[in-house]
């Protein structure tokens, strides 16, 4: 059926993305899979639709595979954001910057949770799990999603980081 001249489809299609739940993933090396998990649970908790994207068991693995799986999401627009965890969140953090369009920054306290988005527009967050305790990291995941980009002289210098 048409309705305005738009297949139907196409309407359903639309009215899908207008009130689909934004789409969040999560990654982390082998040994921060509890944290992440309880991370994932507060973030669906608050209406996001989280893609986990593991590791889910304890072997040993390499975190800048994980890193950049789970940026490649972010840059392909699959998912809006990301959070990563690894040791310090050093590492896996530099991982995902390598992929194009990423900003990703590594935090352990709200404040700068909240400015790599304010300020830097950053599409993912990277924590260090042997750097910040449970609560921390959900008051820390908290600020970096409820923070929003400011724009102005701020884009300008997105733009400086986004140019080839």
């Amino acid at each position: 059926m048409v309705s305005g001249g738009i297949p139907s489809s196409s309407l359903t299609q639309k009215a899908d993305l207008m009130t689909a739940k934004p789409r969040i993933v999560l990654s982390s090396d082998h040994a921060d899979i509890e944290l992440r998990k309880t991370i994932a649970s507060h973030v669906a908790d608050l209406g996001w639709d989280v893609v986990d994207i593991g590791p889910m068991t304890s072997e040993s693995t390499h975190y800048p595979i994980h890193g950049q799986a789970a940026a490649a999401r972010v840059a392909s627009g699959d998912c809006q954001l990301g959070i990563l965890l690894c040791g310090t969140g050093q590492g896996i953090m530099m991982a995902a910057n390598k992929v194009k369009g990423i900003r990703c920054g590594v935090c352990s306290d709200t404040f700068s949770a909240r400015m790599i988005r304010e300020h830097n527009n950053a599409n993912m967050l990277s924590m260090g799990a042997r750097v910040v305790g449970e609560g921390l990291a959900l008051d820390i995941v908290d600020a970096f999603l409820n923070a929003q980009f400011e724009g102005g002289r701020h884009a300008t210098r997105v733009d400086m980081i986004e140019a080839d």
